[in-house]
């Protein structure tokens, strides 16, 4: 008697369970997720090779935190990552409450879900099949752009990205594949949490690791056209330069089930002469936390500066050193601010 071949549901049904066996014998602790915190779930036929998938790490990266809150130093085993984040929501460096632009609720990935004023985006609520992204609402053309996206959950997996790009990348092209969506292409750059720069489909080590509690920062500067990077408000380097007379919009990305991540900051302003001034203002005070303290201003005035460039004088471009936990390079561009600098004298030396 022939055989009737399996269909592709059973196939499904036996490497769904041989994946959660794999799973309790590396000790996965009732997370739910895969070995890569991920679980596919596609309409493709399964193959026999997807058991045992190229990842870069299973475990969520810890002791990176911008804060010392006891949630975001120990990975959170438990069996309901959201109920742990509910109950013991980190808020430090959360202190701005006026944002130039938030995520889009249009240009996003089918798998993600904006809450918190559109200010917070969840990737994959129940299972990953592949690699969500989402952009902001607003195109960041001329002048000065800075802001701030917090991780609010376990950091690991394929990968989870911070970055820009035109509008000319395709956010729902990979939600079936794993991989570092931004970078790819010629039209977005992407920082890595395992401290790996990504453009042009190429690859180079700029940083030490990020996780949950991180504090990632981008500077884009339009005028000077550079793309510089902070981590948990400390400079780790400029990613690009010869960036004038183009348009971007900051994005992230994320393989990882239930993951998020939170704009915390999102500021712009002309690049103008108070700018340069403000800019070269906290180049020379660098040790403050805010150069608008020890300035002998008048208080209307420092009122003004704050509101409209306090991201500006709050910034540190003192080069962060990596962590001695930290196995994936370290933090690269020690030349942070010198470089900055010397790129604000060329161009100014031009006008």
């Amino acid at each position: 008697m022939a055989r009737r071949p399996r269909s592709s549901r059973a196939w499904r049904f036996v490497l769904s369970g041989v994946r959660r066996e794999a799973d309790g014998r590396a000790g996965a602790r009732g997370w739910g997720y895969d070995s890569d915190g991920q679980h596919s779930d596609s309409d493709s036929e399964p193959e026999f090779s997807s058991l045992s998938p190229s990842i870069p790490s299973a475990i969520p990266v810890t002791g990176e935190s911008y804060c010392n809150c006891e949630n975001q130093s120990e990975a959170p085993y438990c069996s309901s990552l959201h109920a742990l984040h509910r109950v013991r929501d980190c808020r430090c460096g959360e202190e701005d409450e006026y944002f130039d632009w938030v995520w889009d609720e249009v240009n996003k990935s089918t798998a993600t879900l904006l809450t918190c004023d559109n200010r917070k985006v969840n990737f994959h609520m129940e299972y990953s099949c592949g690699t969500a992204a989402i952009r902001g609402n607003k195109e960041l053309a001329e002048g000065q752009h800075f802001w701030e996206i917090k991780m609010t959950s376990p950091v690991y997996g394929t990968d989870m990205m911070v970055g820009i790009g035109t509008s000319d990348v395709n956010l729902d092209k990979y939600r079936h594949t794993f991989c570092s969506l931004l970078g790819k292409d010629e039209d977005s750059w992407g920082l890595s949490y395992t401290g790996l720069l990504h453009h042009k489909g190429d690859k180079t080590n700029f940083s030490s690791r990020f996780g949950q509690g991180s504090i990632i920062g981008v500077h884009l500067d339009t005028w000077h056209g550079t793309l510089t990077f902070f981590k948990n408000r400390k400079c780790i380097g400029v990613a690009a330069t010869k960036l004038q007379n183009k348009k971007f919009y900051p994005m992230v990305c994320s393989t990882a089930a239930k993951s998020s991540m939170k704009v915390i900051r999102s500021c712009a302003s002309r690049t103008s002469l108070q700018y340069l001034c403000c800019f070269r203002l906290r180049q020379l005070l660098p040790d403050y936390v805010d150069t608008l303290e020890v300035l002998p201003l008048p208080p209307g005035l420092k009122q003004v500066l704050h509101n409209k460039l306090g991201w500006v004088l709050s910034m540190n471009y003192s080069t962060s050193k990596p962590s001695s936990s930290s196995s994936s390079g370290s933090d690269s561009d020690s030349s942070c601010g010198s470089d900055a600098e010397a790129c604000q004298r060329k161009r100014c030396r031009r006008t």
